[in-house]
């Protein structure tokens, strides 16, 4: 086994600019997005008195998890000691914060208000979720920084386990954390499940994977680098056991709702009379974003080949937007219960169960400014393999490192 060697992208100059050139031009467009629904007001969006989240928020909560997922690599890496993971721990942890980088600048631009972000930060209310994410997602900034330290440095090798393991945890809490934003939401008959909790962490998890396995295919492509049919094996492995993860939770989450008589009235709508809502749940989260990508990764060719685990890893991002559209706009849109157990009369704002779902079509300012988060992010992670040593320069089978599970493979695969 060769020594791993991390070097800087070192891709054409003129094509590195032209990255980012288009990166800048796409936040530039956001930038005045933002402006535009700023100087205007929130009219100029498709949101209104029922549907208060709309787009940007789907962008920025996708983003936020994702960040969290991605930093899963190097954590099997160092927390449960698989080797053959560890090249990968530093893309794995810049692709982390930068993720989480624009995750939270779409929120704070979507505020409305977002020069009050000072009092979010200056005045905490500890019964409140949105306050402890304050501290989880700025820890999580921090913790992820010194990690990447201990992966480059040397004399923050002793420590890489234990703060490995900090992450891990912080990152759990992180996600968990996003997720019971919605699930200790009790007014809204979606909401107010504590499975969205865990459920948003596997999630993270398939999100997460499937972005690092695009920007790593891209940036190794690109410039002529290798991956491995060992190491390709392994993260192909993983994402259909991720992704299988998120479909379990999806089935338990809808199913322990169908199981309590009062969901089924929102059971029934969101599966079977939704409208665009039934559409993104059935084609966008379950087909596009968990079969079609489950039986790419299974076929026993198709799984073999870089292009296509590429494509399977870009079907998940798509059901990914489309499950955070559902979960996040549709329990928006479907009318909300103001008396249990009682029939009222209809009105304009969508309340009561014998209302109609509340209308929101996404405005393009609201696309162009979640748009403009995902460039942040893909520009700080383009500068940051540019300028530091983020990427190994081969994932070649003779190169990545060699733990028990893959002697054990090579063992079972070439008799004595």
């Amino acid at each position: 086994m060769k020594r791993i060697v991390y070097r800087e992208w070192r891709i054409p100059p003129a094509r590195f600019w032209g990255i980012l050139g288009i990166l800048a031009a796409v936040i530039g467009i956001g930038t005045l997005s933002f402006g535009y629904m700023e100087h205007q007001g929130h009219w100029v969006t498709g949101m209104n008195n029922a549907v208060v989240w709309g787009l940007p928020h789907v962008f920025a909560v996708f983003l936020v998890i994702a960040a969290s997922g991605a930093l899963n690599i190097a954590s099997i890496g160092t927390v449960f000691r698989k080797p053959i993971y560890k090249p990968l721990g530093r893309l794995s942890g810049l692709l982390a914060v930068a993720l989480l980088v624009g995750g939270l600048l779409i929120l704070v631009t979507d505020l409305g208000r977002p020069e009050r972000l000072i009092v979010a930060i200056t005045s905490y209310n500890f019964s409140s979720i949105f306050a402890w994410n304050i501290f989880l997602y700025t820890g999580f900034m921090a913790i992820v920084i010194a990690y990447l330290w201990t992966m480059a440095d040397r004399q923050g090798g002793p420590f890489n386990r234990p703060v490995g393991i900090l992450a891990l945890f912080w990152r759990l809490a992180l996600t968990t954390g996003t997720g019971s934003i919605f699930g200790f939401l009790v007014a809204r008959e979606a909401y107010s499940a504590a499975i969205l909790g865990p459920m948003f962490v596997v999630l993270s998890f398939a999100y997460g994977l499937s972005v690092f396995l695009l920007v790593l295919m891209f940036a190794f492509a690109d410039e002529g680098r290798v991956i491995g049919p060992k190491i390709l094996r392994r993260l192909k492995n993983l994402l259909a056991i991720f992704v299988a993860g998120s479909l379990y939770f999806m089935l338990i989450y809808h199913l322990t709702n169908l199981y309590a008589a009062k969901h089924d009235d929102f059971e029934s709508w969101l599966l079977l009379r939704g409208g665009i809502y039934t559409f993104a749940f059935w084609v966008g989260s379950i087909l596009i974003g968990g079969l079609l990508p489950l039986g790419i990764l299974y076929h026993p060719e198709k799984g073999k080949n870089c292009n296509w685990v590429a494509a399977a890893a870009a079907l998940v991002i798509v059901g990914g937007f489309s499950t955070m559209y559902v979960v996040i706009i549709g329990s928006q849109a479907y009318p909300m219960p103001l008396f249990p157990g009682q029939t009222i009369l209809e009105s304009g704002f969508g309340d009561g169960v014998g209302g109609r779902a509340a209308s929101y079509w996404p405005s393009i300012p609201e696309l162009l400014l979640g748009l403009g988060g995902v460039a942040v992010g893909l520009l700080i992670t383009a500068v940051g393999v540019r300028v530091l040593q983020f990427l190994p320069e081969s994932l070649a089978d003779d190169v990545v490192p060699v733990d028990e599970e893959t002697l054990g493979e090579a063992a079972f695969a070439k008799p004595a």
